[in-house]
């Protein structure tokens, strides 16, 4: 099978997993126990920990607790302090307290419902200096959500500033803001209609999507340049110039000019998910290699435990789009990992699925 075939199998099967929050409990090949491996710490806390983002001050983390890309379970966005090992939840759905839609589309029909389910998240300093927090979606409405981010150490919490709903039948992954205000944001494909079969929809090897643009004075758009098999993961050059985009399914970063659509360079991974910028400049992401024996679909409902599915965090240099893994791992203590975020000497990892994030001393 071709590099990229593989690379869309290994998406696919992902996508299928976190979709399938139905799967019975019985059949989840969860593997228990919260013990170290190696220079690798699993800290098990938590509901599904798709994306991190450090927060400012290198004391804290905000965590996007994942339910479902359907919007069949709901999820919140939680606060862990790395000094106390403590977390906090920061936003579940249907709270209103300090909500005030100053920012996102004046159409916003307001506060997100109980039903909110965060994806991909986040962190900016938008043109008047406050702290922006925004958020993919998918409880109720295919949404991104605007949330200022207020306090500082192990004390920040999170003020709803309103949201832009997403075009109709589009289906968002992940998020990052561009220095005018707006955002990009990768539309994995066209949503399914309820009585789809999202694997069916896999049969033919082919999958489209894009990358949708915002700003608050024209709406949605389209990125040119963005065109292909499950974009995932975003991150945007500090002055807005360049787009880092996972093109998941056909197994590459492109480094796009955002002005043009123009496709610079491009570094080779399998199984792409998110992107952080880490603090010696370069792009980390995470990637789930996998061949089409891995049932992804058994992990989707995964509480405690993790879903063994190796994976690893490579760092790109943004320049040459040369590549370094940084950590990879099968089986114990972690797998699935969907993001990878470096503070200090560390780096933590997420997963879609199971109940921890790990934190490992990195060389």
């Amino acid at each position: 099978m071709s590099s990229s075939r593989s690379a869309l199998a290994s998406v696919a099967s992902t996508l299928i997993a976190i979709a399938a929050c139905a799967t019975s409990p019985s059949r989840i090949p969860a593997v228990p126990g919260c013990e170290p491996e190696g220079p690798a710490r699993p800290i098990c806390l938590f509901q599904s920990p798709e994306d991190l983002v450090a927060l400012p001050g290198g004391e804290a983390i905000l965590v996007s607790e994942y339910g479902a890309m359907d919007g069949t379970r709901a999820g919140r966005l939680a606060l862990f302090t790395l000094g106390s090992e403590e977390r906090r939840v920061l936003f579940s759905g249907g709270e209103a307290d300090g909500a005030e839609a100053i920012w996102g589309d004046p159409a916003c029909p307001g506060p997100p419902p109980p039903a909110f389910s965060p994806h991909g998240i986040h962190l900016s300093e938008r043109p008047d200096g406050a702290l922006q927090l925004l958020a993919v979606q998918h409880g109720g409405r295919e949404s991104i959500e605007f949330f200022e981010v207020v306090g500082g150490g192990s004390e920040f919490s999170v003020l709803w500033r309103g949201c832009a709903v997403a075009p109709e039948r589009t289906w968002i992954n992940s998020v990052a803001a561009i220095p005018s205000g707006g955002f990009l944001a990768t539309n994995m494909m066209e949503r399914l209609s309820a009585e789809d079969d999202l694997a069916a929809a896999f049969s033919s090897g082919v999958a489209s999507g894009y990358v949708v643009t915002w700003t608050r004075e024209e709406g949605f758009g389209r990125l040119p340049g963005s065109e292909g098999a499950m974009p995932n993961g975003i991150e945007v050059s500090a002055d807005g110039r360049l787009v880092f985009l996972n093109s998941a399914g056909d197994g590459e970063v492109r480094r796009i000019v955002r002005a043009t659509g123009e496709v610079e360079a491009t570094a080779q991974v399998l199984g792409l998910d998110n992107a952080r910028w880490a603090p010696d400049g370069r792009l980390v992401v995470a990637s789930v290699p996998a061949d089409e024996d891995v049932d992804f679909g058994l992990c989707a409902a995964i509480e405690k435990g993790f879903c063994p599915i190796a994976f690893e965090i490579v760092a790109i240099d943004p320049v040459t789009m040369e590549t370094e893994v940084l950590y990879r791992n099968e089986g114990p203590p972690m797998g699935g990992g969907t993001v990878g975020l470096v503070i200090g000497d560390e780096l933590f990892v997420g997963s879609f699925a199971g109940d921890r994030i790990l934190r490992i001393a990195l060389d």
